[in-house]
């Protein structure tokens, strides 16, 4: 065999170790002070450089092969036309998430080999598609970050300046919103003879169309409210309208409802919502209460319940973010544990909703991804003084 045609052998073999991810053959052909002409954003110069970046590349593809168009040697040359198809479908590549589509790509690529090594690389082969795919990637991600940015406006803009204070009472509420920002939402509603509104409600779905329709289901709730001393009612007239403005495959779930602070007297309605527990007569019970989400159909009706709380008695309302969570394993945190909880800390000195956002931390565990909003409320009567 000539040694035009080993040097032809050496470059196939070469390019194939390349598909394979295959590291000692790599680190067999290049010579010690390989250099690559054609480096990529965020390659380091020299063999081990190229080897690594060979490897993490491979790692983010499936289907990946090489096929030969056209190949010459010329002295220590040998030029090489191929085209490459692989299927970014298995993670980042070079800070590019995946796409799961297949990449064809046709270039030219040149290698100087001496000693049965390559010695130098010239390649026009990637640069130009993983330029285009960065750039595409990069203008769909602004995008995405501007409508997070509006979703995140819209909502923050929703939630209550400040806290009702009532006498023998403490609420508190905490929101802690996902990256991808959902729908959740809490207010407060100032009623005749110091009654006061309490809602907590989950639009479907997340960013701007979420954050809409849970801007929408608020302002029509806080319009109603003043007008209607039941709670059951004002979901009913709240529903029927938002029914016909919202998309069909968006709903609105919501827990509504009106405390008298003198008598501790609690009446609610639920439209579809995570039910809400309350620590009662020393027990931990759901607050249940019949009612479809809201905007699914007109004409609902919504069951009315109400509880009187006594001094030291507390009710939580939720979302479904925090059930919802998954720890490494993926287990679910869920509703048990969660009523278990309230069972243990409901008598605390300490605000429910801290405990239970500790608990939640230790069971995610450390590098957790918040997947949704999280909104906790607690309501709290003050015990009588020993």
């Amino acid at each position: 065999m000539s040694s035009a045609e080993e040097n032809k052998a050496l470059a196939r073999r070469f390019l194939e170790a390349q598909d394979e991810a295959d590291v000692e053959a790599l680190d067999e052909l290049l010579a010690p002070d390989f250099v690559d002409h054609t480096l990529l954003p965020g390659q380091v110069p020299g063999r081990e450089g190229y080897i690594r970046m060979i490897v993490e590349d491979i790692a983010a593809l499936s289907d990946v092969r090489t096929t030969i168009d056209y190949q010459a040697a010329d002295g220590e040359m040998v030029i090489t036309r191929q085209t490459s198809y692989s299927t970014h479908d298995r993670g980042e590549l070079r800070g590019l998430l995946p796409t799961g589509r297949e990449r064809e790509t046709t270039g030219i690529v040149i290698h100087r080999i001496s000693g049965g090594k390559i010695v130098e690389e010239w390649s026009t082969n990637s640069v130009g598609s993983f330029v285009e795919d960065l750039v595409q990637e990069m203008r769909q991600r602004e995008h995405i970050e501007r409508e997070l940015q509006v979703a995140r406006t819209i909502q923050q803009a929703s939630l209550p300046r400040e806290v009702p204070q009532l006498e023998g009472w403490r609420i508190t509420p905490i929101y802690q919103p996902a990256r991808e920002v959902g729908g959740d939402f809490y207010d407060f509603l100032e009623l005749d003879d110091g009654r006061l509104g309490i809602v907590v409600g989950d639009a479907t779905g997340h960013g701007v169309p979420a954050a809409l329709v849970m801007a929408s289901a608020r302002s029509m709730l806080r319009a109603v409210a003043q007008a209607s001393n039941s709670p059951g009612d004002a979901l009913r007239r709240v529903n029927d309208p938002l029914a016909t403005e919202i998309p069909p495959n968006m709903f609105v779930t919501c827990f509504y409802c009106i405390l008298d602070p003198k008598s501790g007297s609690l009446s609610y309605a639920n439209a579809g919502h995570d039910l809400p527990y309350v620590w009662h007569g020393g027990a931990c019970e759901e607050l249940r209460a019949r009612g479809m989400p809201l905007g699914l159909m007109p004409g609902m009706h919504y069951e009315q319940k109400e509880i009187v709380l006594q001094k030291g008695e507390s009710a939580l309302l939720y979302t479904d973010g925090l059930v919802e969570a998954h720890n490494p394993q993926r287990e679910m945190f869920g509703f048990p544990r969660l009523q278990t909880l309230v069972s243990e800390h409901a008598e605390e000195e300490r605000s429910l909703e801290e405990a239970l956002l500790e608990e939640l931390y230790s069971f995610v565990g450390e590098g957790w991804e918040q997947e949704d909003d999280i909104t906790l409320l607690t309501l709290r009567r003050s015990a009588a003084p020993s």
